[in-house]
């Protein structure tokens, strides 16, 4: 099996770029992936909704009103491609139609860490325009793009000439537009976290801010408290004031969402009487199905005069542990005395509600799909960092055939990888295999990843098969191996990663057979929880190839 490789080659067409065939390594094979979540019930009626509306990593979620549509765009940080569009009729079912960033040449990622890249979009609509701005963390800082369509092309970022992160875009009724970001603090920070929050002028002419800036908030909603991480801003206009919804206390078990208002656009802000509107960091840890992490917030109006709000949280299986990072949730507001809230004080976000009074659209299926790979691939697969000039994954004849990279997992390359993300506590990921290594070390296989030090591989290396996991950046690239056994068929076989809260199992069989065997025993995955692993991402699985140098 180590001599040469099947010709998988033939007739192909290509995902992204034609492939330096010369330069390949090991090519595996791929005949479908297949996603089953396991004891999950989202059935929906025509009364009620269940949150969250979009599952798995999808966080910082922003959202903008076209008519009847509405789209959301959330963060993606150094996955490729980024800022997913998402599009919806009744708030609750959510379809992917495109991503903002979907071009190598208008984000370059190369060398960057999962937890940087693009931070919190912010998206809105004016003049028959799109408009999206947004943070690059070491690569280029805030810029702009537009799209006449929210399903692309999107421009190239035009890079704005200001610092901080989570700008926002806010276009009033007298034509001018403003541009509210986090940024650092007026004089010296006075403890750590401490922010502020600023609104500097956008000339849409220029595409450029002007140089003028204006402090809205200082700290947070009481400064003597000593608030942290105020961030996510967001402007509104609502019977004659300006309403400032931001984020605060950090993304972990502590944020939380909170709420300002002006007469005057640029000030001064003052904090309503009810902060935070919207947490989760003051309920006993014992409720059932518990939600945390709660912020992040942006909010629409519907024609009945109700408000509905996206924010991002987590569903923890234990402490404050997840594979599936921040998803996207949907609560409506109270306005209560002219103020906005989502929450009283102690009420656990619901996880099944009245749905909105919109007409139910389709529902999404997030429980089960197949993807047998005889079209290209879809907006919703991702991958590790921006593509080179060499491509290494081609679709075609129910195929996916992946050539093999010499970036592993843990490398800040660009590995051989392209998956979707989990969307369940528990699922099974199932797929099936023909690969012929060209050395021992070469492996194709599951790998299911949460971030360079924090990841999962399940298939064949040389001549066997393994487990590999890793969940710290001094362990080897690959990941250490967990289990072994003779690899005792040259045919394909078949492969299945069970992922059960924070355990896992990995199967296999000859293709063709009934029997599934275990490949090694029960992980424990908890390890690779986001918690570990910066907050920022959720677990992303699919198929990988690494061929040794």
């Amino acid at each position: 099996m180590l001599h040469g490789r099947r010709n998988l080659l033939a007739g192909l067409a290509l995902w992204a770029m034609t492939p330096d065939l010369a330069s390949a390594q090991s090519v595996a094979s791929f005949d479908f992936l297949e996603y089953q979540a396991v004891d999950s019930d989202r059935t929906q009626n025509a009364e009620t909704y269940r949150n969250p509306v979009i599952p798995g990593f999808h966080p910082d979620p922003s959202i903008v009103r076209v008519g009847e549509d509405f789209y959301a765009v959330t963060s993606t940080f150094s996955w490729f491609p980024g800022l997913p569009i998402l599009h919806s009729t009744d708030l609750v079912n959510w379809r992917q139609i495109g991503n903002a960033i979907d071009r190598p040449g208008q984000v370059d990622f190369s060398g960057l860490g999962t937890n940087r890249g693009l931070f919190a979009p912010a998206i809105t609509y004016h003049d028959g325009l799109f408009w999206i701005v947004n943070t690059c963390i070491e690569c280029g800082d805030n810029f702009v793009i537009t799209a006449e369509d929210p399903a692309g092309p999107w421009t190239d970022p035009v890079w704005l000439d200001f610092g901080g992160i989570d700008p926002s875009l806010y276009f009033a009724g007298d034509g001018t537009a403003w541009i509210v970001y986090n940024d650092a603090p007026p004089g010296e920070p006075l403890y750590e976290g401490h922010r502020a929050i600023w609104m500097q002028q956008f000339d849409q002419k220029t595409m450029q801010v002007m140089p003028e800036r204006t402090l809205l908030v200082n700290g947070g909603v009481d400064l003597a408290s000593e608030p942290v991480w105020a961030e996510g801003p967001h402007i509104y206009h609502v019977d004659g004031w300006y309403y400032l919804l931001t984020a605060e206390g950090g993304t972990a078990d502590q944020h939380s969402q909170t709420i300002y208002r002006s007469r005057e656009l640029q000030g001064l802000y003052e904090p309503g009487p009810f902060n935070p509107i919207l947490t989760q960091r003051d309920l006993s840890p014992d409720r059932p199905e518990r939600v945390e992490a709660t912020g992040h917030a942006d909010v629409v109006k519907l024609d009945d005069g109700s408000w509905w709000g996206l924010f991002l949280a987590t569903r923890p299986f234990a402490g404050q542990s997840t594979l599936m990072g921040r998803e996207t949730f949907l609560l409506p507001l109270e306005w209560i005395d002219g103020w906005p809230r989502f929450l009283d004080r102690g009420e656990p976000v619901p996880m099944e509600t009245v749905r909105p009074a919109l007409p139910p659209a389709k529902p999404v299926d997030y429980e089960n799909w197949r993807e047998d790979f005889s079209t290209p691939l879809g907006p919703e697969w991702i991958g590790l960092r921006t593509p080179s000039k060499i491509q290494s994954f081609i679709v075609g004849d129910g195929a996916l055939n992946v050539i093999g990279a010499e970036g592993a997992a843990g490398s800040l390359g660009k590995p051989a990888f392209v998956g979707r993300r989990l969307r369940h506590h528990s699922a099974d990921y199932t797929t099936k295999l023909a690969f012929d290594p060209a050395t021992e070390s070469d492996f194709a296989g599951l790998l299911a990843f949460m971030d360079e030090s924090h990841f999962l591989t399940a298939g064949i290396e040389g001549e066997r098969l393994v487990i590999r996991m890793r969940t710290d950046g001094a362990q080897d690239q690959r990941g250490e191996l967990l289990a072994e056994q003779p690899l005792v068929t040259d045919e394909p076989i078949e492969l299945k990663l069970a992922i059960r809260a924070g355990e896992a199992r990995a199967f296999w069989r000859i293709a063709g057979t009934s029997d599934w065997r275990n490949l090694g025993g029960q992980i424990n995955v908890e390890p690779l929880a986001s918690v570990h692993a910066g907050l920022f991402t959720g677990l992303v699985v699919g198929p990988y190839v690494y061929s040794q140098p």
